[in-house]
């Protein structure tokens, strides 16, 4: 990152770069003043880049009087070039903490090359800055170290997966961002069209359609850092537009696109983080992961499985129970180890916690203390027999306490699951240095809308059933999909299937979704006819970038690792967008907008969690 001046006499060099095998040089750097110190007429300016900080000392002794007094005024984030000549640090002063730290710049030479106004917040340290106004402010906000590692990292990531992907024999194909709405389980970002008024356009939530029809024309194996849009409800780490990377191939089993995955997930850890991830991956099936864990993207970093305590109250005579068990309900729980020391507050605020955040119609406790039974349960629900089931079937002993969610399967699964996370952040067990992997399998092929009772695509429409399965009949919730999610440490990174090759196929799941003819004409016509043309057998899937490089750097939120993400109102607050369009522009469309645009508050905070 070296170069030279027009003159020869000196050589531009970035504010990390420098070491003691420089001193005696004469070099430039060029940067943002991090931080000024005047110690007896020194004065010390530590220059900032993106490679480092190098600390430049100018000396009234031996400075340009013009550069020294340039150097008194200098405020941080000026933009500078301070020239000079390398020399080591007197001994007791250098900082082990800087890459530069041997050194410094004898500076005799200094240009202003811009001049800041007082950033709206501090750049170093860890002051708590109000995210909104973070988000204004983004160009400075990136400044900051953490936000340039973050920023960093994440292009090294994606250049692994880019050669590795390249080294499995994988193109690089783009797909267009202008295309036919299509469903994809969001509401489509509409284009409207000038050439074509009344027509619109749509952003792509996915290029799904298009790396199908790549694999249809014989390209064998695509990827793609493809971009896509979905208009739905803003909720925690959602972005209106978001980065995946895009895998397709052509004559893959299932286990064929997991082995690709693996690789380019284990080859980006490594040379992103210098963190070795073990594969294969643990393998669950989706009733597994729900039985276990309550979700089919589970947390593997600790243990605390999920038990059916069912049997242990059959016949009870406590009415909560016997009602839900005599629906064919489940008592689903989980056993906390040394949770009996917690007090009756503790037990009452976690049961509180879980009807107010969860949704639970109650959380039942069995506390094993070394000085009795203690229960928010009534006594006759503590039989002998019941307490002794407890035990067996959850490995309980004296100590531990025994937390149960009685209601459908399901949703009681899903309370008990939601407490283990609980339970575990409470006991410092979801470590964010730690990486545990795990695929979830078999799902279901369709499942059924709870408010309309439509029977929907677990994944999407265009995956294929299992080998071995009638569409034509028996009950379509009973059929399985090639459908695989990829999970970390709780989180879905991505998720994949085989697909649909065959029209006729591919027409009977339409009709089992309940589109008509000329909407299934309508809306896909063009990829049927594809497939009419020797369609191979073909698979991928996506990978989601921005929730894999949050969790590679440990942040909360997917923003921290978006250059320019949007706010939780899906803002800009930056820009100021989305904002009103000029009259002139909407009768050029041929639009009309009905309710007029109401003022942001650009200023209000915003944050999102």
């Amino acid at each position: 990152m070296t170069s030279v001046d027009n003159t020869g006499t000196q050589r531009f060099v970035t504010c990390g770069e420098l070491g003691a095998q420089d001193a005696g040089q004469r070099v430039a750097v060029r940067g943002w003043v991090n931080a000024t110190r005047d110690h007896g007429g020194l004065i010390f300016i530590d220059v900032r880049d993106r490679y480092g900080v190098t600390q430049a000392v100018f000396d009234p002794r031996t400075s340009a009087r013009e550069a020294y007094e340039s150097a008194a005024h200098l405020r941080s984030e000026d933009v500078i070039m301070a020239a000079g000549t390398v020399r080591p640090r007197p001994a007791g002063t250098e900082n082990a903490n800087l890459s530069t730290g041997a050194i410094e710049v004898a500076a005799d030479a200094l240009t202003v090359l811009n001049k800041s106004k007082t950033p709206p917040f501090p750049l170093h340290g860890d002051a708590d800055v109000d995210e909104a106004l973070r988000m204004k402010y983004r160009y400075i906000d990136l400044r900051r170290a953490p936000m340039q590692r973050n920023i960093e990292l994440r292009h090294r990531a994606l250049k692994a997966a880019r050669d590795y992907l390249d080294a499995q024999g994988f193109l690089e194909i783009e797909t267009p961002m202008l295309i036919k709405s299509t469903p994809e389980g969001a509401r489509d970002f509409l284009v409207p069209s000038r050439l074509h008024a009344g027509e619109f356009y749509a952003l792509p939530q996915s290029p799904q359609l298009f790396k199908q029809l790549l694999m249809v024309a014989g390209f064998h194996r695509y990827f793609q850092m493809a971009r896509c849009f979905r208009d739905e409800d803003s909720r925690a780490d959602r972005q209106p537009e978001f980065s995946q990377i895009d895998i397709e191939m052509t004559f893959p089993t299932q286990d064929d696109v997991i082995a690709v995955i693996e690789g380019t997930l284990a080859h980006m850890f490594e040379r992103a983080l210098g963190t070795h991830v073990k594969t294969p991956f643990v393998r669950l099936r989706y009733d597994e992961a729900l039985a276990d864990y309550g979700s089919d993207k589970p947390d593997l970093r600790f243990a605390m499985k999920l038990s059916d305590f069912s049997p242990a109250f059959a016949g009870t005579e406590f009415k909560i129970f016997a009602n839900e068990l005599a629906k064919g309900h489940a008592i689903v729980g989980l056993v906390d180890a040394s949770g009996a020391g917690r007090s009756r507050r503790e037990f009452d605020t976690l049961v509180q916690t879980a009807a107010a955040e969860w949704g639970a119609k109650g959380l039942a406790w069995i506390a094993f203390a070394s000085d009795g039974v203690k229960s928010s349960l009534p006594k006759a629900a503590l039989t002998e027999a019941a307490l002794t089931q407890v035990r067996a079937i959850g490995g309980a002993g004296e100590g531990d306490a025994v937390f149960f969610a009685a209601d459908e399967r399901a949703a009681a699964q899903a309370i008990a699951g939601k407490l283990r996370l609980h339970l575990g952040s409470e006991r410092g067990l979801r470590d964010p240095a730690r990486f545990e992997f795990c695929w979830v399998l078999d799902f279901p092929l369709f499942e059924r809308d709870p408010e309309s009772g439509a029977l929907g695509p677990m994944h999407h429409p265009f995956t294929a059933p299992a080998p071995g399965q009638d569409l034509l009949t028996g009950d379509p919730l009973a059929l399985r999909a090639q459908h695989y999610d990829v999970v970390l440490n709780g989180s879905e990174l991505g998720s994949g299937s085989i697909r649909i090759h065959d029209p006729n196929v591919q027409r009977k799941v339409f009709e089992l979704l309940g589109y008509s003819d000329e909407q299934v004409q309508q809306r896909f016509g063009f990829l049927l006819e594809a497939f009419a043309y020797g369609a191979p057998p073909h698979g991928g899937m996506a990978l989601g970038i921005d929730r894999i490089i949050a969790i590679m750097v440990g942040a909360e939120s997917i923003r921290e690792v978006i250059a320019f993400p949007k706010n939780q109102r899906f803002q800009d607050l930056m820009i100021d967008a989305p904002s009103a369009v000029e009259p002139q522009s909407l009768r050029e469309l041929r639009l009309r907008v009905d309710q007029p645009a109401q003022p942001s508050q650009p200023n209000q905070s915003r944050s999102q969690s």
